[in-house]
């Protein structure tokens, strides 16, 4: 077997992956910014400060998806959702616009 030809390349960023995949700018940028929001997410929800159930009540969700979220599964998952449960653990994104690199 040739394994020449089906070498793996590894993403080290989301927007190589987006890159790799052939995704849109515009996905890759949304793919980016929910994959930011989801690792800052799951370190703060599994600081422990609240529980799942705490934080579900409060964001106005279900405490298996505040788990998921934790795990770092957000297939399926809306932004604003996201968004929701970081309000619900008592911090709130910033927001920084920058010129992408062409």
């Amino acid at each position: 077997m040739d394994t020449s030809k089906s070498r793996r390349r590894g993403a080290r960023t989301a927007s190589e992956l987006g890159r790799a995949l052939g995704l849109s700018n515009a996905d890759t940028a949304e793919m980016e910014f929910r994959s930011e929001l989801t690792v800052a997410l799951a370190k703060i929800i599994q600081a422990g400060r609240l529980t799942h159930a705490q934080i579900a009540k409060r964001a106005r969700t279900s405490r298996p998806r505040v788990t998921a979220i934790a795990n770092g599964n957000t297939h399926g998952i809306s932004t604003d959702v996201l968004i929701r449960v970081l309000a619900a653990t008592g911090y709130r994104a910033e927001l920084r616009v920058k010129k992408a690199a062409a």
